[in-house]
């Protein structure tokens, strides 16, 4: 193999792991949160800007308020994953930029002046923060369930606001044991449909 990731974190990370749905009743600390975000926040995204927003609904009153907006497939591993996470974007990155792209002065005013720019800007890189986000909850030992079926627009008024573009909701936890906790591995495209050489 030409890869330097041991195979055991290859496994983790890609191999074994699987979209989850359903979760043991062991809980997600904190810490185990804080640990995620201190590995992903390195991933690149463009001009450094960081989008993307991660609000947690833990209460039963805000769980219950967000379950009502998910589709009917996903409510009931909503209503029990151990930490439930709506992803989003922050078409506001901008005002952040003179700290994390100090070599660019002023690049918020240069780049992104006009709100349909960063927006366009924001969901290309917070999906790609996303992506990050997943990896890293499979690198903290945990299972990952993203979902988009979902009101997005009523997610956006429950829970964020006009300045975060909502992306999808990921249940977190201890990856279940019984059966039906993943569907079987899917295929996956070779690399001769994916790759091309110009």
């Amino acid at each position: 193999m030409s890869l330097v990731l041991d195979p055991a974190a290859q496994d983790l990370l890609f191999r074994e792991a699987h979209t989850a749905q359903k979760f043991s009743s062991e809980p997600v600390s904190e810490e185990q949160l804080k640990a995620v975000h201190d590995l992903v926040k390195f991933g690149p995204t463009a001009f450094n800007q960081s989008p993307l927003r991660v609000t947690l609904v833990q209460s039963p009153e805000a769980r219950a308020r967000l379950v009502e907006l998910l589709s009917d497939g996903n409510k009931a591993k909503t209503a029990s994953a151990p930490v439930v996470a709506v992803l989003s974007a922050d078409a506001e990155f901008h005002e952040e930029l003179d700290t994390l792209l100090p070599a660019i002065p002023n690049a918020k005013d240069m780049f992104f002046s006009e709100r349909p720019v960063r927006e366009r800007s924001a969901l290309a890189n917070a999906q790609l923060q996303a992506a990050y986000f997943i990896i890293g909850v499979r690198a903290a030992g945990l299972a990952a369930g993203p979902m988009t079926g979902a009101d997005m627009e009523g997610i956006r008024k429950e829970f964020l606001g006009d300045d975060h573009l909502p992306l999808m909701v990921v249940n977190i936890g201890h990856p279940s044991t019984e059966e039906g906790a993943h569907y079987p591995r899917a295929p996956r495209l070779s690399y001769e449909q994916v790759f091309t050489t110009v």
